[in-house]
């Protein structure tokens, strides 16, 4: 019998998972009212014919976006522990003054477009719950 390759089995871990991510963040992308271009840059993509590919093929998502997926899943969970629903999905886009947003929102700190300033609002998140998330 011959080992699997570790690779083989990430490229068929990716492949299984990346229509479930997908479409949980398309759920949440709609509960937080975001464009198509701000879904874009939440997943770190810029043509808008490879996002329509993904919704509709199913396809193996790139690893960087299944990070991304991740990151939001979990500020999402963390708002839900935080808030009730309308709250929740209202906190996104609210002003804030905590330090890590400076006075404008979580949403425009996520679209900045970088993975780390999704990992941020994710550890703020984290923090707020006391890591119940």
């Amino acid at each position: 019998m011959v080992a699997e390759q570790p690779r083989g089995r990430a490229d068929r871990d990716r492949r299984r998972l990346s229509g479930p991510a997908l479409r949980a963040f398309l759920r949440i992308a709609d509960l937080w009212d975001l464009s198509v271009d701000q879904q874009m840059i939440l997943l770190g993509v810029t043509a808008r014919s490879t996002f329509s590919k993904w919704k509709k093929s199913g396809s193996a998502l790139p690893k960087d976006t299944l990070e991304r997926i991740s990151y939001i899943l979990g500020i999402y969970g963390a708002l839900q522990v935080l808030l009730p629903d309308p709250e929740a999905a209202a906190w996104v886009k609210r002003p804030n003054a905590a330090h890590p947003f400076g006075g404008t929102s979580a949403l425009d700190r996520m679209l900045c477009g970088q993975v780390a300033d999704l990992y941020v609002v994710r550890q703020y998140l984290d923090l707020q719950t006391g890591g119940r998330a």
